[in-house]
């Protein structure tokens, strides 16, 4: 059984304006992504500014999550570091915090080979009881779960279940589908490869679109499961200018302004992320407006 199906949103951490976490805030945005839809909730992912919060933020952010949700949707952790015991750490506090699932993104700047990714992401899923989503965004990272990998981790550690698929490589996603023989579950990483992703059977997406747009991507996906595909593609389409706009910086600078823009008062940035160019905010603006989610 999948972890979830449709649109998980990759949620944005609110901060206050002194650029402590606002647990209030972040509650009543994860309220407005249930009520509109939103099939999980992804906490603590690169959108979530996981990489400049210290481990005590981090594992707070969980656990709130997850008494806050109280089981309306699956909660999903991203509990990976380019360090395995880190993550080991990370993973065991997020499963004792209540969570279904742990996102684990590949090592970065260290990275891995394709031995070293095995045993990695094995020595994660031992360490808990919790299914896996393994990440693989080479972009970001610059270590790259080849499909064979992928595969035989999937076939031979029985928590490893799914993968977000963020590569901009379909061939290569086809690939890993194929090699993993249904015994792993695909999440598309991109906004705008969820047609063409859930084409070869992925279960959904793992979303930035979602944080402003929930009902709408968790649209996207379910005409897909309705077999509406036109329709679908249609959807995507539609949103295409909005998630190149929410793209134009370095995720989550865009997305965090565009809420912010919204009204929600997510509050600043952490550092080494800043304020957008102003012809990107320009940019931005219009491409919420033409969707329809600003004025």
């Amino acid at each position: 059984m999948s972890l979830f199906t449709g649109a998980g949103v990759a949620i944005v951490t609110p901060m206050k304006a002194n650029g402590e976490v606002n647990y209030e805030k972040l509650g009543e945005f994860i309220d407005f992504q249930i009520n509109n839809s939103t099939d999980a909730i992804v906490i603590c992912g690169t959108t979530g500014e996981a990489s400049t919060l210290t481990h005590e933020e981090h594992i707070e952010a969980i656990r709130f999550t997850a008494d806050h949700v109280k089981g309306r949707v699956p909660v999903i952790a991203g509990t990976g570091s380019n360090c395995t015991e880190t993550a080991i750490y990370l993973s065991q506090e997020a499963q004792k915090a209540g969570v279904d699932g742990c996102l684990v993104v590949t090592p970065y700047y260290n990275k891995a080979s394709q031995k070293g990714l095995i045993q990695h992401y094995t020595a994660i899923a031992k360490s808990i009881d919790l299914p896996i989503i393994m990440y693989n965004v080479p972009g970001r990272t610059g270590c790259n779960i080849q499909p064979e990998t992928a595969a035989k981790l999937a076939k031979d550690v029985d928590n490893i279940v799914a993968i977000k698929a963020a590569t901009g490589n379909i061939a290569q996603e086809v690939k890993t589908m194929a090699l993993a023989e249904g015994r792993l579950d695909m999440y598309s990483g991109e906004d705008g490869l969820i047609v063409p992703l859930m084409s070869i059977g992925a279960k959904g997406v793992i979303s930035v679109l979602s944080n402003v747009a929930p009902q709408q991507t968790h649209d996207i996906c379910q005409t897909y499961f309705d077999g509406k595909t036109q329709e679908a593609a249609d959807l995507q389409f539609k949103a295409l200018d909005l998630v190149d706009a929410l793209f134009c910086e370095v995720n989550p600078i865009p997305v965090k302004h565009a809420l912010n823009l919204m009204g929600w008062d997510m509050g600043p940035l952490r550092a080494p992320l800043c304020e957008m160019e102003d012809a990107n905010l320009a940019r931005l603006k219009k491409a919420m407006t033409e969707y329809g989610i600003l004025k």
